[in-house]
């Protein structure tokens, strides 16, 4: 029996785990050998089952040696071991030892064991760094390691309709911009990603960026925030501060920790109340936007705040004199955000209504947890059926849009 077996979820974040390799590999040419190999041993290590690789050869740089290191996890996913109780343990194997992690092939049964329509899929370590090419200045790079990571998305979904590929646009040259989105969505984007975090020389509502928006308000996808578009969440001294650096999640150092949850969701909040105050989901009613893997329980301050400056800003600012309806209302009417599974669901609901938080695994990552539905269930407590409707399926059809018309009965 799947993990949920007892209504309809689509999950909203989900993940691939990247090989080292993996960008090269859908890199043209010119860039390729400009794009670094990663190394991430952590994510090797702590696996969850105790499926582990040698670290040594996880940190190495050497393409065959990090191939070889790969073929020999691949060969494990093969074994009658691994496969025997794959379905019970699809929620307990995490990063490299799960299921369909990095076996494109494998991902759709991890679909049916946990019992979810379709899962939004994105990278799991390309983000920080798209983000830091895209402020590099360094134009060929930025939107070349884009539309590699774009091809590798796009490739590793296509083997399941079900599969929903982000597909990372740039916003650094407004004429790249418009082409990549373009680009992306002519080949089979799900979404359009793109940073959380302010361009570099510009705001993310210049006018010049409204043809990106018209793009994916025409296609019916929408455009989406995730965790790690933004940079350093926070200045890093706040790490120096004289005792050990606490493990993250993985147990190593390159994920967040407690003082990084923090400052999450600043840049997303700023963002969308630029988009919201320049006119950006105005002029575009039917553009739907999405916060993932940054929170919630921010919403109801932000929302009381955005209201507060409307109030003391809105005599005297044109822009804001032009909107038709309250910040609340452009929210509740276009964004849709995705919780951590231990944030109190039931409370926000309760705080900015039901039609904006939508379920998620974060599959196959650690920070998932082993068990979110339950967490999420025991958070919306007595709340209605029609409210874990909403939570579980319908606001994520409804961000979605067109790209879940494959998944249609004929």
């Amino acid at each position: 029996m799947a993990y949920i077996a007892d209504r309809v979820v689509h999950d909203a974040d989900a993940h691939i785990m990247e090989t080292p390799n993996w960008l090269r590999t859908y890199a043209d040419p010119e860039i390729r050998d400009r794009l670094e190999i990663p190394s991430y041993p952590n994510e090797l290590k702590q696996t969850g089952d105790g499926d582990e690789l040698d670290a040594s050869d996880a940190e190495s740089t050497d393409p065959e040696t990090l191939d070889a290191v790969f073929g020999r996890l691949a060969d494990r996913h093969r074994t009658a071991e691994f496969l025997d109780d794959e379905a019970s343990q699809v929620m307990n194997r995490k990063n490299f030892a799960a299921t369909g992690s990095f076996l494109a092939e494998d991902r759709p049964r991890v679909l049916d064991y946990i019992g979810v329509e379709s899962q939004l899929v994105f990278n799991t370590f390309h983000n920080s760094k798209l983000y830091e090419w895209e402020h590099s200045g360094d134009l060929a790079l930025a939107y070349g390691a884009a539309r590699a990571h774009n091809r590798g998305m796009l490739d590793f979904c296509s083997v399941d309709p079900r599969l929903l590929a982000t597909c990372y646009v740039p916003l650094a040259d407004f004429g790249q911009a418009k082409a990549m989105a373009k680009e992306a969505i002519a080949d089979g984007a799900s979404a359009l990603l793109i940073a959380s975090g302010c361009p570099a020389g510009h705001s993310p509502t210049h006018i010049a960026l409204d043809p990106v928006w018209a793009q994916a308000q025409e296609a019916g996808i929408p455009v989406v925030f995730h965790v790690g578009g933004t940079g350093d969440v926070i200045n890093p001294d706040y790490f120096n501060n004289g005792l050990p650096l606490p493990p993250d999640f993985h147990g190593g150092e390159e994920n967040f920790r407690s003082v990084d949850y923090m400052g999450i969701p600043v840049q997303p909040m700023q963002t969308l109340a630029t988009m919201i105050f320049d006119g950006v989901l105005e002029r575009f009613p039917n553009l739907k936007v999405g916060v993932v893997e940054q929170g919630c329980v921010w919403l109801p301050s932000w929302l009381k705040q955005m209201e507060s400056a409307v109030e003391a800003f809105g005599r005297h600012e044109e822009r804001l004199g032009n909107l038709t309806l309250s910040p609340g209302e452009y929210v509740e009417r276009q964004v849709r955000v995705t919780p951590y599974p231990t944030e109190d669901i039931g409370w926000v609901t309760d705080q900015v209504g039901p039609n904006i938080l939508m379920f998620n695994t974060d599959y196959p990552h650690v920070e998932g947890g082993r068990r979110p539905y339950e967490r999420f269930e025991r958070s919306l407590g007595d709340a209605s059926e029609a409210v874990r409707e909403r939570f579980y399926a319908d606001n994520f059809v409804d961000l979605m849009g067109s790209a879940l018309d494959a998944l249609a009965p004929a």
